[in-house]
């Protein structure tokens, strides 16, 4: 059974929003719902906190679900982290999606000054810790939901097992076929998707590797994803290649992120959630959001 969170097909994610005051935010929040969007998918790296982030946003709006995409469990043990995931979720019906990831090494190191486990091994104690916590605070009515950042075969089946399904980043729509493959067709999967409505080549490209930086070739884990994929050294170069770049963002017209959207549905994507690039200029960003609501929605 599909989780009880309703997502919609289509979902706005950004870092924007940790950049507005809150009042901003919630009206920023506001226009992705009335615009149709079904989820708003937030970050946590180094802006809010994700649990307080997603109560603003939850209240400056009546009807969207609010996911964190996503919440490192380096950044509270796995009691406070039930905690804040009960929390929200009873406040919120049905609204709330906790997307859990393990971040990454240089994150985790550098920034938090902790110690960086083995991923899979850290991730499925973690749960099982989250699961045996107490908890005697007032019960969410509605099953709270989480799914959890994987990229791999062995994250992906702990998403199956353990939680309501994927939230992967980074991906091309050939992953998303292997990874609708390896959770089966009862967990949710939810693909983020760069977007940006440039059709220049060189202009759309340019943007994409501004973003793509913080990314490739620096953090492992998404480097060995795109490798299992079938990409090389000569990909991750500097630059990154043109076939990398085209790989995991979509970019042109209209029609050209509707068909990337598509693709992802096609392989078995529950829910794409685009992230509009660039994210900086808050104006242009909605005005793309609500360019993209009129095709996809």
């Amino acid at each position: 059974m599909r989780p009880v969170t309703e997502l919609g097909r289509v979902g706005a994610w950004t870092f924007a929003l940790d950049q507005q005051a809150a009042p901003r935010a919630q009206e920023l929040a506001a226009e992705l719902e009335e615009l149709g969007y079904g989820a708003i998918w937030i970050p946590e790296a180094v802006g809010r906190d994700a649990f307080v982030s997603a109560s603003i946003l939850l209240t400056g709006t009546e009807r969207i679900a609010v996911a964190t995409g996503i919440a490192t469990i380096y950044a509270r043990d796995a009691m406070a982290m039930n905690a804040g995931w009960q929390s929200v979720s009873e406040a919120f019906p049905g609204r709330f999606l906790l997307g859990l990831g393990v971040s990454h090494q240089p994150m985790v190191e550098g920034l938090r000054h902790a110690t960086y486990g083995p991923p899979l091994t850290t991730m499925r104690e973690y749960l099982a810790a989250m699961d045996a916590s107490p908890y005697f605070a007032a019960q969410p009515t509605v099953a709270p939901q989480r799914v959890l950042a994987a990229l791999g075969p062995k994250m992906l089946e702990l998403s199956r097992d353990q939680a309501s399904g994927a939230h992967p980043y980074n991906v091309p729509p050939e992953h998303t076929k292997t990874a609708r493959d390896i959770l089966g067709p009862d967990r949710l999967l939810a693909p983020e998707q760069m977007v940006i409505l440039e059709t220049d080549p060189a202009a759309a490209r340019e943007i994409a590797r501004q973003t793509l930086a913080i990314y490739l070739p620096g953090l492992p884990n998404y480097v060995n994803n795109l490798r299992r994929l079938g990409f090389g050294d000569d990909d991750f170069g500097d630059p990154l290649s043109d076939r990398v770049v085209d790989a995991v963002v979509a970019w042109g017209d209209v029609d050209a992120i509707k068909a990337r959207v598509q693709a992802h549905h096609d392989a078995g994507a529950d829910h794409v959630c685009i992230q509009v690039l660039p994210g900086t200029d808050v104006d242009r960003l909605m005005r793309d959001y609500r360019t993209l609501a009129e095709a996809l929605l």
